[in-house]
């Protein structure tokens, strides 16, 4: 079984241009993996906006996945840079491992679906880590399209 995901940074897009990938993508289902998605630097992606938005606009479903998401203690770091990005990768892996997020999932919630999370492109973020997590700890199979 094969599924394509989307991911997907809200930062340095309008809203026009959010909504309109989502809707090109044909996403049907949006699995926020934010720490933070009711932040004011979230604009139109907060979590009591998003979800009306989404269905209004994307004939779209709201999700938030909070395990799939870092701790405060392990971002933090990193985003004052006393950490280095593999070992912000390496805590993050490890902390999905603990969580078992892999069994936490019903195959079906991923398709059609978009990982959303701030950073505009995938390389440095954990939205491409998850994915390639799920990969080497699931029968899911995935392949993965970062909207940009």
């Amino acid at each position: 079984m094969t599924n394509t995901v989307c991911t997907l940074g809200f930062t340095q897009k309008s809203a026009s241009q959010f909504f309109a990938l989502l809707r090109n993508a044909q996403v049907k289902t949006v699995l926020d993996v934010r720490l933070n998605n009711v932040s004011q630097l979230a604009g139109f992606t907060k979590r009591d906006d998003l979800p009306f938005f989404l269905r209004e606009l994307c004939d779209a479903d709201y999700v938030h996945v909070p395990d799939w998401a870092p701790t405060t203690a392990l971002l933090k770091p990193y985003k004052q840079g006393d950490i280095s990005w593999q070992a912000y990768e390496d805590g993050f892996l490890n902390l999905m491992s603990q969580r078992h997020i892999e069994k936490n999932l019903p195959p079906a919630l991923l398709q059609n679906a978009c990982l959303l999370c701030s950073e505009h492109l995938p390389h440095q973020c954990h939205r491409r880590l998850v994915i390639e997590y799920l990969n080497q700890h699931s029968q899911l199979g995935l392949t993965v399209k970062h909207l940009v």
